[in-house]
């Protein structure tokens, strides 16, 4: 099949950007689009062109590199696949398909379809951690979980920190990826010492990063490649009240 490809290029984060067209021509209905994207990279740069510069690591929809927008959808037109997940036989032959970076305030262009996502890494430093006591592991069956709360943990847990959500939020908010990381650990046992302390700060990076606010659009639950659902900001804004109150009372 052949496809033509109208890609985002920018030298960098200063740099004026545009869409260039590029035709690739005799590629496989089971190629990934990250395929694609090599393919045609090994031709410009064997015409001694500039390759186009995207994330990608895994390749296996676990680690989150791979995120851009494809024909307006973060990550592409499938419900629940990263674009490194997404074959070609999702689209059509002859077919033109836009290809962007993650646009978000929070998200600056580095190069291209490369964005710098710190913002989520500055997320989860502020809160992403259990106190860990000294000593030897514990057992596994020390601390019974009860069955929701492990099934709402592990749900939330599965989040790839991709920033789809950022990128599908007509606000441009990372509630969902912040939410998934407080639930997570919020829902266990090993999360309760610093619970009430965790969402406030969490949500205090989240806005110092530049994140728009949560509107509940739920956008962002409909192109998250794991699936997690709006009911973990509903967790997030359930211990964000509680500990905003608690904070008030100085408990």
């Amino acid at each position: 099949m052949n496809v033509v490809l109208r890609i985002w290029r920018q030298a960098g984060p200063d740099e004026k950007g545009r869409m260039v067209a590029y035709p690739v021509t005799d590629i496989s209905p089971d190629m990934s689009f990250l395929e694609v994207l090599d393919a045609l990279n090994e031709r410009l740069t064997l015409e001694g062109e500039d390759p186009v510069a995207f994330d990608h690591d895994c390749r296996e929809g676990i680690c989150g590199a791979c995120g851009v927008v494809i024909d307006g959808a973060a990550h592409g037109p499938e419900k629940a696949t990263t674009t490194c997940q997404l074959h070609m036989r999702h689209f059509r032959d002859g077919q033109t398909i836009d290809v962007e970076p993650w646009r978000a305030r929070a998200f600056p262009v580095v190069k291209d379809l490369v964005v710098d996502r710190g913002a989520l890494d500055r997320v989860i430093q502020a809160g992403g951690y259990v106190s860990a006591p000294t000593g030897s592991a514990p057992d596994a069956h020390a601390q019974p979980v009860p069955k929701p709360d492990a099934d709402a943990a592990f749900e939330a847990a599965t989040c790839i920190g991709c920033g789809a959500c950022v990128a599908a939020c007509p606000n441009g908010s990372a509630m969902l990826f912040t939410a998934a990381k407080v639930t997570h650990l919020g829902r266990l046992p090993q999360g309760q010492p610093e619970r009430y302390e965790r969402v406030l700060d969490m949500v205090a990076a989240h806005d110092d990063a530049g994140f728009g606010g949560c509107t509940n659009a739920g956008e962002c639950t409909a192109v998250c490649p794991k699936g997690i659902p709006l009911t973990a900001i509903g967790q997030l804004n359930h211990d964000f009240v509680r500990a905003a109150r608690r904070a008030e009372v100085g408990s």
